[in-house]
């Protein structure tokens, strides 16, 4: 039996529609298009546990992702900033390398 939780998610339209655009998207990364399917699925009255099972997440991150998105809606299911592997180079560095070196040529 599945473990009781308060974390109801109720759509509006708006919200509904961009976030099964977001299910349906091949553009879209996958962690964005999970986290959309698990708010989707709770919305529609799954528990939490049988989310975790069907989308392959551990409860505790789907509960994670619910939180984020009752909190700040859409918009907290992208990565907060700064998270990842930090850039080996600056976005400026490969091509000011290259117009230094044309201009010593």
């Amino acid at each position: 039996m599945p473990r009781k939780t308060t974390l109801t998610i109720e759509l509006t339209d708006d919200e509904k529609r961009e976030l099964e655009f977001r299910t349906r998207s091949t553009t879209m990364r996958v962690g964005l298009v999970r986290r959309s399917r698990v708010v989707l699925l709770r919305a529609e009255g799954l528990p939490v546990t049988h989310i975790a099972a069907r989308i392959g997440m551990q409860r505790r991150h789907v509960e994670k992702w619910l939180k984020r998105f009752r909190a700040a809606g859409i918009s907290g299911l992208s990565d907060k900033p700064g998270r990842g592997r930090k850039p080996a180079f600056s976005p400026t560095g490969r091509s000011a390398r290259s117009q230094n070196s044309l201009r010593t040529a």
